[in-house]
């Protein structure tokens, strides 16, 4: 497909997402830093003054997202998960945060962030409570909608604990409808089909598609290589169904980026890396910002990688070849500056635990790359640079990643 052909599907496919969502945003995967998987439901304040839940947390993270490169990087937003709430609403029936912890009220943190050039993200859930016990929005969908709006909140991550998951699909779309009304552009992210999915059942993407910006398909992230290994393998068995419903507009989430926390080694972090990128999936850090080792910002921060990421097609990568334990992931690219056929990102994953790195050889035919006079190869991770006419090989670092782009020439 020649690339004005290609802009001009682009465009469309923009069209109709905004025509469905009425909102018009995520039209490239949302970036930024979520505290939940790094700090959880911390709350001690006295014993922890650095880690817990507070307003202290979020103010500083955002200061470092504006100062060390995050937010001219494209991570945007900052948003806070559960736990900030007090556990009972006000006189008003109103959500407020908790006044020991966010003493300055939410909208207060939300200035703040704003005037760091940053967006503000904030919790909720679709129950009668959040997952950690905090007031949900069941029976009071229109009026947090509106206070969320009023604190300037541009992002809403609604959960589904404590509801039950036969009324999500209209309970979601209902709290979608207020947040539209209240006129401010906020980002939708769903988690109902986490929900369902985890609990085998298939969820309705076409729904999802009108409700929400993004959502949750599957289980919880942990801090762990086992747990990255497998929701990625989730996501490659059920990749026929859900591949075609990200786009533009609405998004796959396979769940937080953990580089720079404990559980992930140097090439496994660079793997996480590859395949959040190559799935065009939300990258969302939540990691200490302010003890971060270099090695893991550099990853966070590769501006090829974070390319292909936020790519215009907005097409979510796919494994094409699995053997040896080394999964082969292509995603197609927009090629910026001249009719070409399309370019493409390469992904090569290992799960292999052997201890040495395993060499690979590809032909062009077996990678779906068949533009005739080759590709000029970049190596995301490491700069290097070389021409491909008829095979690519590579040497993969066990449970690592070599990450490739390969334009077309």
């Amino acid at each position: 497909m020649k690339t004005m052909h290609k802009l001009l599907i682009f465009a469309l496919l923009v069209v109709g997402r905004v025509t469905c969502l009425d909102n018009g945003l995520a039209l490239t995967p949302p970036m930024g830093w979520m505290n939940w998987q790094r700090y959880r439901c911390e709350t001690d304040c006295v014993k922890y003054p650095d880690e817990c839940v507070s307003e202290k947390l979020f103010m500083t993270m955002a200061d470092r997202m504006a100062a060390d490169g995050y937010l001219e990087a494209g991570y945007n937003y900052i948003i806070v998960d559960d736990c900030w709430s007090a556990m009972e609403r006000d006189e008003e029936d109103r959500l407020v945060g908790d006044p020991i912890r966010f003493p300055s009220g939410m909208k207060a943190l939300a200035d703040y962030v704003h005037n760091l050039g940053i967006k503000f993200g904030l919790y909720g859930d679709y129950g009668t409570y959040t997952c950690a016990g905090y007031p949900g929005s069941l029976n009071h969908l229109e009026l947090d909608a509106q206070t969320y709006a009023s604190w300037g909140v541009d992002y809403v991550k609604l959960d589904g604990c404590y509801s039950d998951s036969d009324t999500m699909e209209a309970g979601y779309a209902e709290y979608g409808r207020y947040l539209n009304a209240t006129g401010r552009p906020i980002v939708f992210s769903c988690s109902w089909p986490a929900y369902q999915e985890t609990a085998g059942e298939h969820s309705n993407y076409e729904a999802l598609k009108k409700t929400c910006n993004l959502w949750r398909n599957y289980g919880d992230i942990q801090d762990s290589w086992s747990v990255v290994h497998a929701i990625t393998a989730w996501f490659v068995q059920h990749q026929d169904r859900l591949a075609p419903h990200s786009a533009p507009g609405h998004w796959n989430d396979p769940d937080m980026l953990i580089i720079g926390n404990f559980g992930l080694s140097l090439e496994q972090s660079r793997a996480q890396m590859t395949i959040w990128c190559l799935m065009a999936a939300p990258l969302i850090m939540s990691v200490d910002l302010v003890n971060i080792t270099p090695a893991m910002k550099d990853i966070l921060l590769n501006k090829e990688a974070v390319a292909i990421n936020q790519d215009a097609l907005g097409i979510q990568g796919e494994v094409i070849i699995y053997t040896n334990s080394i999964q082969v992931w292509r995603k197609p690219i927009m090629f910026q500056g001249s009719d070409k056929e399309t370019s493409y990102a390469l992904g090569f994953i290992s799960y292999r635990d052997d201890g040495v790195k395993y060499a690979m050889e590809y032909t062009l035919e077996e990678l779906g790359l068949n533009n005739p006079n080759g590709y000029d190869i970049l190596d995301v991770f490491t700069g290097m640079e070389w021409t491909a006419t008829s095979k690519i090989k590579v040497r993969v670092p066990p449970s690592g990643a070599v990450f490739l782009k390969a334009t077309v020439r």
